[in-house]
Formats: structure tokens, sequence, C-alpha cells
């Protein structure tokens, strides 16, 4: 079978989507002919193995509104000839050149979120858009909150969409570093808060920085408060946060790492006490690294958003679940997991339990192929 998986980009980028991509097609090689089609950050088309995986990076002449324009696309699809073609969304791009391209091959969509922000792009893609999941002959979300609070999908036959949770490898976060562990605690103290994803406005990190503030224990001295928040990531809210933390005069509470390799990442999951994922817009739509804090045994405080976010995290099992944009409630369940070793503990060891029933790269692997199978 010839599968053509059509995304934005491919690892060593290391969003969600990415990840999961990454993952899926590491285990889809052994039972398929597979590869991927995603854009260069540059005009140069690059063709390359990486684990396995054949990989082509389209050359691309601009992007617009988070959209690469890869004009090569529709004529690759065409020669490319697939049995099945697996797109994954959003790509406004992707869609216009399956169809330009005649639409080779059997249609698998992944829809990963809605197109959220631009509103008003969105209002000229709808007929394509809707076109589009018409003609797919099978639609995978990652939680059946995504075709839930979709306008798309929730108008869409049932039979046509698919729950595939996504998944990890579990021993990528436990396999790790002990020294870097302990180096991370002593950079930054404990109790210690951590956030992994990229600083943008959907992460609502503002709020995270504010709840630091209402927590009911006594302050240390110099006004300090006594628990740390790391944040590993980067992105255009960088410089906003930093001065935050000095408004708020929380600085030397708050850890920026930026950008991580893969061994302090590991080891950031093992060092924390609670992982928070403050996203307060439905632009988050999972939220992978729940899962990752899973693996690690650490329970997460999220909110309650129309996504899949809440699916992943379940109140009063894997963590706590608050209202979004809401410092008071974030900073009383961060303060409540804190003061309570045994309830921390409990919410940690029912979230390994959760990832390793529910959410394995090797189970995402084995539920998609039963989907090419059907089709095929």
């Amino acid at each position: 079978m010839k599968v053509l998986h059509i995304g934005k980009y491919y690892y060593p980028y290391s969003r969600g989507i990415e990840t999961y991509l990454k993952l899926l097609c590491e285990r889809l090689i052994e039972a398929v002919d597979l590869e991927v089609i995603v854009a260069n950050d540059s005009v140069k088309t690059v063709h390359e193995e990486i684990n396995g995986v054949r990989v082509t990076r389209l050359g691309r002449l601009f992007e617009l509104a988070a959209t690469s324009f890869c004009f090569s696309l529709p004529f690759i699809l065409r020669r490319k000839k697939p049995d099945i073609v697996h797109i994954h969304l959003p790509n406004p791009w992707a869609e216009l050149c399956y169809f330009l391209a005649g639409c080779p091959g059997k249609l698998v969509v992944s829809f990963h979120s809605d197109i959220i922000r631009q509103k008003f792009l969105l209002q000229l893609h709808k007929p394509l858009h809707r076109a589009f999941l018409k003609k797919a002959e099978k639609i995978i979300v990652a939680t059946p909150r995504h075709a839930e609070f979709s306008p798309f999908l929730s108008k869409l036959p049932k039979e046509k969409i698919e729950v595939v949770h996504y998944g990890i490898d579990l021993k990528e976060i436990q396999n790790f570093d002990e020294k870097k562990k302990e180096e991370i605690i002593k950079k930054t103290g404990k109790p210690l808060i951590l956030f992994v994803g990229s600083l943008v406005y959907y992460k609502g990190l503002e709020i995270l920085l504010q709840s630091i503030k209402k927590s009911p224990s006594p302050p240390l001295e110099k006004g300090e408060c006594n628990r740390h928040i790391l944040l590993i990531g980067s992105g255009p809210l960088e410089n906003k946060l930093k001065n935050m933390t000095k408004e708020l005069g929380i600085e030397k509470n708050v850890h920026f790492f930026g950008n991580v390799d893969e061994e302090t990442l590991k080891a950031a999951f093992n060092a924390c006490d609670v992982f928070c994922l403050p996203s307060n817009y439905r632009s988050e739509a999972f939220g992978i690294v729940q899962l990752e804090a899973f693996a690690a045994g650490k329970p997460v405080v999220s909110c309650n958003l129309p996504s899949g976010v809440p699916y992943v995290n379940q109140n009063g099992k894997t963590g706590i679940i608050v209202p979004p944009n809401d410092p008071s409630a974030l900073a009383a369940a961060i303060n409540k997991l804190l003061s309570d070793d045994d309830l921390r503990e409990k919410l940690g060891i029912q979230a390994l339990e959760r990832v390793t029933k529910e959410f394995t790269a090797d189970q995402m692997a084995v539920n998609t192929l039963a989907i090419y199978n059907k089709l095929i």
C-alpha cells in the first residue's frame, strides 16, 4: 500500500502535530510504503530520510497566515499516484492542491484543529474546506470532543469520523538523566511548576504568572513566592512575559529556559512537581505535553476548554481542571496539589496508568493502519 502524508512541517520541528506525525510515520513504515511531504523553510526542495522515513521538504515561495505556499505540491501529488493521501489539517493550501492534482488516491484527513484565529480568511476558505471534508473517506480526530465542538465536523455523518488517540513513546520520557534532573532543580528550586510549549497567545501564560501571586501561603523575603515556574519553549510573547515577571516582582521565581535539547526536556518533566497547561483558547486542541507529563507520573492542571484538552486530563483522576482565564482558580488548583503529597502522588500514578492504557504511539499506529486497510 502506497501512502503519502501531507503535513506542514516535520521533525526536527517539535510542536504537537510534528511530534505526532513523526511517531506515527516511524511505526507505519513497517507496514506500508510511506512518504512524507512537507514545507521547507526556504525556496529549496530537500529530500532526506529520517529514522527510515522518506521526507521531502518542498521549497516554499512565501508564508501567509501560517500557511506555506509550495507551488510544486499539486504536481508531486499527481506524479506519486498514491493509494492513500493522508492530509493533516489545518492546511488550506494542501486542501486546494489535492483538488488541483485531480484527487489522487483515497483521502484520509487528520483533523487536528479548526482554524481559529484567521477568521476573515476562514470565511473565504469555507466553501473549499467543506468540499474537501466531504470528499474525505475518513476523518481522524484525536478525541470525540474534536468532532463535537468543530462547526464543520459536527455537521458531517458520524460514520465518516474515526477517533484515534494521539500517542507517545513513554520510554522517551521515562529514560532520563538523573544528573540533569538535579541540575534543573538546583537552577530553579522547589516546588516546581512546569510549562512546555510555544510562548504564544493561546497558551494562557499571563494567567499562569498572575496565579503565582494568588498563593495563600506566606511569601518569602523580598516579596518572592514560595514556588517556582519553569517555562520551556520560545515565541513572540517571551519579552512581554519577562517584563511581566518584573512588574509582578516574581522574576526570581520564573525561569525561562527557551528551547532545550531532548535530554533536558525529559529531565524537566521528571523534575517538576506539577505540570501546568493554562491554555485559554480552543486553538489548544489536545495538548500532547499532557501525555508527556503523565508518562513522568506528574499530575496536570489545565483549563476547561471546548476542545480535547479536558478529555485528556480527567478532573480528579489525572489532575485538576479549572475555568480558563481565572488566575485565582489556577492558583487554588496548583496550591491544592503542592500542599497534599498524597493527592499529588495518587493523581500522578493514575495519570501514568491512563497514558499507558490509552495513549501509546504503537496503538495510535495500529488504529491508523486499520483505517487504511478498510479503505483498500
